[in-house]
């Protein structure tokens, strides 16, 4: 076969496996897969020596942003060889980084295509977030450097803030299952936390493939809590970022935002007790000025009435005096008594009744000895 292909060839293929033994050359296992059924169609080992990796894998991890994983698509140029005991084999010369950019960039788009065409995009930035973020889920790795960095800008804030670490895997080929694994255990205890926090440090761009995954963009847009993410990548965004709640781009800064959210209500609170403090002093002059106002009304109405109400007195006292028996009998009225009881009528006595007369200066008593009727 080498005599075959005697010239290096171009060969576009997927990493399966990559090691680098202990005395500097690199190994590869390279297969492809059947684009929808993502079956085995071809697999085959490839080589490059010692002397050649520092040009080869490290010429492509600097043009590329990328470091060489295991899942990666790439494009090299090889040699075959041929061995009578272990067959076939290529050896890498060159591998061209925007051959594997492009294919990521294309995996990409194909899973921002796919959430949006099933109409999950926005689903977990339209749910509402608390005024105040108190109790935040925190997914991350217990020795990553970007997790000490969340916790001690945190540690500055001089509000309480709980924190809770469930511990995932944050890189690697394993990333999106163990990121989702932690938000399925998460969602056990949904009424403990305000929010959710996806952190990591720094890395290359690479690393960030995991946060391109369908799987772990798919959970975080059904997720029922707001996910924060700070992932720690200045130059690209991930789809996981696109589809989060509040995307920030490190863990620190997720750290400051829950901060200045607690702050900012905290002010917000500030300034409502200020505003209902002038408020209430406003409606107490307002209403001492009412009272003030009201009280010389009444004082004025009780004012008027009183004098009313003495000239009618007045006036009754008079009629009263215009009525008096005294007044009366000066008059020349008299008032006629049988037993006591003031006579109305003729019909009220007889003949020898004896009544008692008042006068003005006295009394008469009488015997009845003639009644005429008008």
């Amino acid at each position: 076969m080498a005599e075959a292909l005697p010239l290096p060839v171009w060969v576009s293929a997927e990493v399966a496996d990559l090691k680098i033994n202990a005395s500097g050359h690199c190994y590869i296992e390279l297969i492809e897969k059947d684009e929808k059924s993502g079956t085995t169609l071809a697999q085959a080992r490839a080589t490059i020596w010692r002397s050649q990796v520092m040009s080869t894998i490290g010429r492509f991890e600097q043009e590329s942003g990328q470091r060489l994983t295991k899942g990666m698509k790439i494009l090299f140029r090889a040699t075959v060889q041929h061995h009578a005991v272990y067959g076939m084999s290529l050896q890498i010369q060159q591998i061209d980084a925007m051959h594997t950019i492009g294919d990521m960039e294309r995996r990409k788009q194909q899973t921002i295509e796919q959430l949006q065409k099933e109409g999950v995009w926005d689903m977990n930035r339209q749910l509402p977030m608390p005024l105040v973020v108190e109790r935040v889920a925190v997914i991350s790795s217990a020795t990553a450097a970007g997790y000490q960095d969340f916790m001690k800008e945190l540690g500055r804030s001089a509000y309480r803030i709980r924190t809770e670490l469930f511990e995932a895997t944050m890189q690697g080929e394993a990333c999106d299952e163990s990121i989702v694994a932690a938000l399925y255990a998460i969602a056990n205890r949904l009424e403990e936390f305000d929010a959710v926090a996806i952190i990591r440090g720094g890395g290359s761009t690479s690393d960030l493939e995991c946060y391109n995954s369908y799987h772990l963009a798919f959970a975080v847009t059904q997720f029922p809590l707001p996910v924060l993410t700070g992932i720690g990548h200045d130059k690209d965004t991930s789809v996981t970022d696109m589809v989060a709640h509040t995307p920030l781009k490190t863990p620190t800064a997720v750290a400051s935002w829950i901060d200045q959210r607690a702050a900012d209500f905290d002010g917000a609170l500030e300034y409502c007790a200020i505003a209902l403090r002038d408020i209430c002093r406003q409606a107490t002059h307002s209403a001492a000025l009412r009272l003030e106002h009201f009280s010389a009304e009444v004082r004025h109405i009780a004012e008027r009435t009183l004098q009313s109400e003495g000239q009618r007195l007045d006036g009754i006292a008079t009629l009263v005096a215009n009525f008096a028996p005294e007044r009366i009998f000066r008059l020349g009225y008299a008032i006629a008594r049988k037993e006591g009881k003031a006579l109305q009528s003729v019909e009220d006595v007889a003949i020898d009744d004896t009544i008692n007369i008042s006068l003005a200066n006295g009394e008469i008593e009488s015997i009845i000895t003639n009644i005429t009727k008008s």
